[in-house]
């Protein structure tokens, strides 16, 4: 008598399990902080219009496959304590597809932190769902005072901030292969409680000073039994006018737009914010709950443009540190206007064409054949140039969104929302290798992931072209 088996489940994709866990985070942070839910209708309106306005950008963004994703873009930001906490977020990103890209040290900046940034690297990944989180981990050692340090860390060593289930489940995936629908969907719930707010400290309120008193960011970070999430970034295709607009909306937004100037061809990344909130927590104590406040969660806006090749980035920094060196502005942003100014003047260095761009070698660009390329390749062999092709109109090219992260405008960000300006001084003391060690895994090189796709593109257009194999000149 034969028997019967059951067939094993399917497992979902870790796109879809990474599009649960967003749509899940933003819903949370949506409840949590209110003004997230007006900045995304405000960020609707004016993406609309300007798509609305501006045809040929609808249709570059439709050409490289982004439209579709504006609507659901989001990035957001975690500060963790210890090396373990980081070593498990790594696994846990794993299951939705997310791998640590780039390294970050904010200490140059007066911030007590190195970074990296979660996210999917593949571009079909990225244009289901380009998901990412900046992930900071405190730097221990940058905090002066031993004795506050020993007591940062006995603190730290206690807190357990992932579910024994969100930890059994990252398990059944690394030996599995992948979750099932009814897994992954656990999952999510799982996950999401390690990026909860919770109101009640962990320390004392005098602890909590002591810490406060090192760094904001200290006492944010030891102070509670997880990482919060901190904020959560809609994109926006105008970030000029949400700057304009939130306070029609009732959001007071930071004093300058962090990153690039606004010009007629984006580059990397711009950013805004509105003021962190102002929380009641209790504190713990012999007497019961002591009450008081914390400063740490905001809204976020960003704006992204083309990623800069290694040349395009030096000149960047080049031109940015020009004008951070002469215009400081403070966190009353007195001098906000003479900052914006001196920077769109400094910027002129930098082209501001796509052919001037990409002629220069300055960013990275996507290839593909075009109809009358392809319709010509039909009748006779077309140059086996890419240049020629192009003036041709047999190749075109797009600019390939930057995916990543800036570490001054991180820290800018930070800053403001802090409420602060301190700025301790923690330059030339970074440490990626430690990072490394903490994360179990070497974070990968963005400028190498943008050149792998500009190259992979290349050589899909020229199939599509029938010049495989042709010894062809290099392209900027």
């Amino acid at each position: 008598m034969s028997r019967s088996f059951p067939m094993p489940q399917a497992f979902v994709s870790p796109d879809r399990i990474r599009s649960l866990f967003t749509e899940a985070m933003s819903q949370m942070y949506r409840a949590e902080v209110p003004q997230y839910g007006t900045l995304i209708e405000l960020v609707a309106d004016v993406n609309a219009g300007c798509l609305e306005k501006d045809p040929d950008l609808r249709d570059r963004l439709a050409q490289a496959g982004e439209l579709e994703r504006i609507d659901v873009e989001r990035h957001g930001a975690i500060r963790l304590g210890t090396a373990d906490e980081l070593f498990t977020i790594r696994r846990l990103f794993a299951v939705m597809g997310m791998q640590p890209v780039g390294y970050y040290d904010l200490s140059v900046a007066g911030v007590p932190v190195h970074s990296t940034s979660f996210r999917p690297i593949d571009e079909v990944a990225l244009n289901i769902n380009p998901f990412r989180v900046f992930t900071s981990l405190l730097r221990l050692e940058l905090i002066e005072d031993e004795g506050l340090r020993g007591e940062a860390e006995a603190i730290l060593a206690k807190r357990r901030i992932y579910t024994p289930r969100a930890v059994a489940l990252i398990e059944r995936h690394e030996q599995k292969g992948g979750l099932t629908e009814a897994e992954a969907t656990e999952f999510v719930a799982e996950a999401l409680e390690t990026f909860r707010w919770h109101g009640e400290a962990t320390v004392s309120a005098d602890t909590y000073k002591r810490l406060h008193d090192a760094h904001r960011l200290i006492a944010d970070v030891v102070s509670f039994k997880g990482p919060h999430i901190n904020h959560l970034t809609p994109r926006t295709l105008d970030i000029d006018a949400v700057q304009a607009r939130m306070p029609e909306r009732g959001i007071t937004p930071k004093a300058v737009i962090e990153g690039p100037p606004r010009r007629h061809c984006d580059i990397l990344l711009r950013q805004t914010s509105f003021k962190a909130l102002e929380e009641t927590i209790a504190f713990s104590g012999d007497d019961g709950a002591i009450q008081g406040t914390h400063t740490a969660r905001f809204g976020e806006i960003e704006q992204r443009g083309v990623a800069l090749t290694a040349k395009g980035r030096a000149l960047y920094d080049q031109l940015l540190a020009s004008v951070r060196g002469e215009v400081q502005v403070g966190a009353g942003g007195a001098k906000a206007g003479a900052y914006d100014h001196e920077l769109a003047e400094r910027f002129k260095a930098l082209p501001d064409s796509w052919d001037e761009l990409r002629d220069q070698g300055l960013a990275f660009f996507r290839y593909s054949a075009t109809p009358a390329g392809i319709a010509a390749a039909a009748g006779s062999p077309l140059p086996g140039d890419p240049e020629a092709l192009i003036a041709s109109g047999y190749l075109a090219f797009t600019p390939i969104v930057y995916e990543d992260f800036l570490p001054v405008s991180a820290a800018g960000i930070f800053q403001s929302n802090l409420g602060t300006d301190q700025q301790q001084n923690y330059a030339t003391r970074s440490n990626r290798d430690a990072f490394e060690a903490a994360l179990g895994a070497t974070v990968q090189d963005e400028l190498a992931l943008y050149a792998e796709r500009q190259a992979a593109s290349l050589d899909s257009a020229l199939e599509a072209l029938g010049l495989v194999g042709l010894p062809l000149k290099t392209v900027a």
